[in-house]
Formats: structure tokens, sequence, C-alpha cells
């Protein structure tokens, strides 16, 4: 049985490479397909007749140079412009809400924006009463800063 395997271990490194493209699916950060790429050449080397530490050697330096120049190319090109959007709190920078507890000058109220409620202080001096329309002008961990809506 260890015969057969060694005999066609390029079928091993072809299994390896396609495990790893099935996880790169899942995963989608170009981290997982550098090791398919790696077993590809290293299944080549194994069909040629090399010896197995040889085999590792191209698995391994095929992977690296991958992980250093094919993944930040891919990251680069396939994945353009989604290191600039926003998300989480900073999203609500600029959107407009509905207070829904009274704001007191030098104190806090409520906004409600898009069905959640956050948190809020007014960013003049002046109150701002139940029912009024705001927009968010900052934030500082979940308080949001408001003004009236002109």
């Amino acid at each position: 049985m260890i015969d057969y395997i060694m005999q066609h271990l390029w079928q091993l490194w072809a299994v390896v490479a396609l495990i790893c493209l099935i996880l790169e699916l899942t995963a989608g950060d170009f981290f997982i397909i550098c090791f398919a790429i790696g077993a590809i050449p290293a299944a080549v080397v194994a069909a040629l007749g090399a010896g197995t530490y040889y085999q590792i050697v191209v698995f391994a330096v095929v992977t690296l140079v991958s992980l250093f120049y094919v993944r930040p190319f891919a990251k680069r090109y396939l994945h353009k412009g989604e290191d600039k959007r926003i998300s989480n709190a900073d999203a609500l920078l600029g959107r407009q809400g509905r207070v829904v507890e009274a704001i007191q000058a030098g104190g806090f109220g409520r906004v409600q924006i898009d069905g959640d409620i956050w948190k809020a202080v007014t960013k003049g001096a002046a109150d701002i009463p139940e029912g009024t329309n705001v927009i968010v002008v900052d934030r500082a961990s979940t308080i949001i800063t408001v003004e009236i809506e002109k």
C-alpha cells in the first residue's frame, strides 16, 4: 500500500490542490489558494518521479512565492475598493434619524435610525425635543452627536 502511495504521490498533491481551492471558495482572502498553487507544481514534480523531499521543497518554495507575489496582486485587483467601505457605526455619519427620547443640552437622549436606537448628545447648546428629525454629525464609541436637520 505504501509503495502504491509513493508511486502515485502526484494524486495526493492533486487532491491537496483541489481541497485548497474548495476551501478558498469559503474564505475568499486569497491565502489558501497559495497552497493550491504550490501543490500543482509539486504534483507535476511527483509525476516526473522526483523524490518526496524535492516535492516538499517545490511545494514550500512555490507556496511562499505565491504568498508574497500572487496574493497581494490578487487582493489589489480582485478586491478593488473594498477597503474604502465604511461599516458599523462609521456608516451612521450623515444619516437622518428621529429623536425618540428628548436630548437635553449637556445630557443624553435617544435617536432612532433605521430601527436601531442610539444614545445621543446634541451638538449645540439647545435641547432637542422628541419627534425632531436630526442628522448624525459625529460619534464617540456608541454615542452619536446630532444636530437638528435643516
